[in-house]
C-alpha cells in the first residue's frame, strides 16, 4: 500500500522563474488556492528522510521557538494537520490524537509533547518560519528550517524582516516597506506565493553558508558546468494564522541539475540572459561570479 501511494505522487514541478531582460527586484506574488498550499511530489520520501536526519542530528540548527511563540507554533501544526486530512485523505488520516501518514507508513502521536514545529517538519517538505507582529514590525519568532538556502536560523531568529534580509542587496530600499505592508494586509484564508531562484554549485538541501564568495572555481569549466551546477528554486508561501495572527512563511525547495534544466528549447538562452542581467552586488551575494564565465560559455554552446 505504501509503495502504491508513493507511486501516485505527482511529478516534480518544473519551476523556471528566471526571466530574460533587465533585472527586476519585486515581490512577484501570485494567489494560491487553499488546497494548493503544500507541494507534494515524487521527491517526498527522499526529502523527508533528510528532514528526519537533520531534526535528529542537528536539531539546534533547524528548529527554534522564542518564548511567546509557542501558541503560534501549535496553531500552525493544528492548521497543517487539518489541511492534510482534508485535502489529502488518501495519504493522511487522524484518529483522535494519532495521525496516520500512509505515504511513509507511520503514525504520529500529536499529544506526545514533542515540539509542534518538530512534528510539522516530519510531515511535509515545506519549512516554516513564523513571523509575529511587534512594535517595529513582524519578527521571526519560530521556525523549522531544515533546508536553508545559505542562511543561519540562529543568526536571524528574533529579528524584524528588515534585519532578516539585511544582507540582501537592494532589499531595504526596494522591498522593505512593501513586504511589511503585505504582511500587515494578508488576510486569513488568502494565500500567496512567490518563487526565488539561484544557481549554486552544491546540491545539498541543508546549506547554512556559501553567500558572498569571491574568486574563481577552477574545477568548473565550460565542459562540465551543466553537470556541476544546479538550479535551486524556493517556492515561498504566505498564510495568516487566524488565532495568533502570525504569518506562516513556507519554503519548499526544488533542486535540479542544470543539464536537466536547459534541455528544453529556449531555456539556455533565457537563463543566460537572466544571469547576465544580475547586478554585480546580487551576483556577489549569490556567489555566481565564481563560475559565471564557464557557465555562460556552456550555455552559449547550446543551440
Amino acid at each position: 500500500m505504501q509503495d502504491t501511494l508513493q507511486a501516485g505522487l505527482p511529478a516534480l514541478a518544473q519551476l523556471r522563474p528566471y526571466e530574460a531582460g533587465d533585472y527586476r527586484m519585486a515581490m512577484g506574488l501570485t494567489a494560491v488556492a487553499p488546497a494548493d498550499w503544500l507541494a507534494f511530489a515524487a521527491d517526498y520520501p527522499k526529502q523527508m528522510a533528510e528532514r528526519r536526519r537533520l531534526l535528529a542530528a542537528r536539531e539546534s540548527d533547524v528548529l527554534a521557538c522564542l518564548p511567546g511563540a509557542e501558541a503560534a507554533a501549535q496553531e500552525l501544526l493544528d492548521v497543517l494537520v487539518a489541511h492534510l486530512c482534508a485535502v489529502h485523505p488518501a495519504w493522511f488520516t487522524r484518529d483522535g490524537a494519532v495521525l496516520h501518514n500512509r505515504l511513509l507508513g507511520e503514525t504520529i502521536d500529536l499529544a506526545s509533547g514533542a515540539a509542534p514545529l518538530a512534528i510539522a517538519g516530519r510531515l511535509v517538505q515545506e519549512d516554516f518560519c513564523l513571523n509575529q507582529l511587534h512594535e517595529d514590525g513582524h519578527r521571526l519568532t519560530a521556525a523549522v528550517l531544515c533546508f536553508p538556502t545559505r542562511w543561519s536560523l540562529a543568526e536571524k531568529l528574533g529579528q524584524p524582516l528588515i534585519g532578516v534580509h539585511a544582507q540582501v542587496p537592494f532589499y531595504a530600499e526596494r522591498l522593505g516597506s512593501p513586504v511589511e505592508r503585505f504582511f500587515n494586509s494578508l488576510k486569513d484564508g488568502k494565500l500567496a506565493q512567490r518563487l526565488n531562484w539561484s544557481v549554486i554549485d552544491d546540491a545539498a538541501l541543508f546549506q547554512v553558508s556559501g553567500k558572498h564568495r569571491d574568486g574563481t572555481d577552477h574545477e568548473i569549466d565550460a565542459g562540465n558546468a551543466l553537470q556541476r551546477l544546479y538550479l535551486r528554486v524556493e517556492r515561498q508561501t504566505f498564510r495568516r494564522l487566524p488565532v495568533s495572527g502570525a504569518v506562516a512563511f513556507g519554503i519548499r525547495i526544488h533542486v535540479t541539475r542544470l543539464d536537466e534544466v536547459v534541455h528544453a528549447p529556449g531555456e539556455a538562452a533565457r537563463l543566460s540572459e537572466a544571469l547576465r542581467a544580475l547586478p554585480p552586488a546580487v551576483a556577489h551575494y549569490k556567489s555566481t561570479r565564481r563560475f559565471s564565465a564557464s557557465l555562460l560559455e556552456a550555455l552559449a554552446g547550446i543551440g
